[in-house]
């Protein structure tokens, strides 16, 4: 699991690197478009987002209702699945209910493809190495809620994304 994980990392600053995205916040525009994607806001329901592919192109939907935190995971969980889970032109469909959002499916970790767009999600969003600089940088105070608040606002995420991922690379004290 620790090497998938890895590579999950590995293979999202990569693509911010070829999108010359690697920056807080991450220009999600720059990642859709050097990925030839497109990525739309729509009235989803129930859904927070959806993927179609066919004929190797993708869509994005994302639920144009949602906070625009909830709308840039939304869209980098989409591109997690598209770099992930797209590995021929058979057409595919992703329709996420609950991204991000535990449910009984993604923390028992029963849908592997879920938790690895989150996963990914997350390492597009909060690359490590850039979250650790921005620690650095600002003398972020990581058991002061304000402090994690402010680096969830520098890169344009949930506090509660932020939490995960600080909980995630082991920054947070238990």
């Amino acid at each position: 699991m620790k090497n998938q994980t890895q590579q999950i990392e590995q293979k999202a600053a990569q693509i911010l690197r070829a999108s010359d995205a690697y920056r807080a916040p991450i220009p999600l525009e720059s990642v859709v478009n050097q990925l030839g994607l497109i990525a739309q806001a729509r009235g989803l329901a129930d859904a927070s987002g959806v993927l179609v592919v066919e004929n190797g192109r993708g869509v994005i939907g994302y639920n144009s209702a949602h906070s625009s935190v909830r709308q840039r995971f939304t869209i980098a969980h989409e591109i997690g699945h598209y770099v992930l889970h797209v590995k021929s032109q058979q057409p595919r469909l992703f329709i996420d209910k609950s991204v991000f959002r535990r449910d009984d499916e993604s923390s028992t970790g029963n849908d592997h493809e879920e938790v690895e767009a989150n996963q990914f999600a997350a390492a597009l969003l909060m690359p490590s190495e850039l979250v650790r600089n921005e620690i650095k940088k600002h003398a972020f105070d990581l058991d002061d809620e304000d402090d994690v608040g402010n680096l969830a606002k520098r890169f344009n995420v949930s506090t509660a994304a932020m939490s995960f991922r600080l909980e995630n690379l082991g920054l947070l004290r238990s």
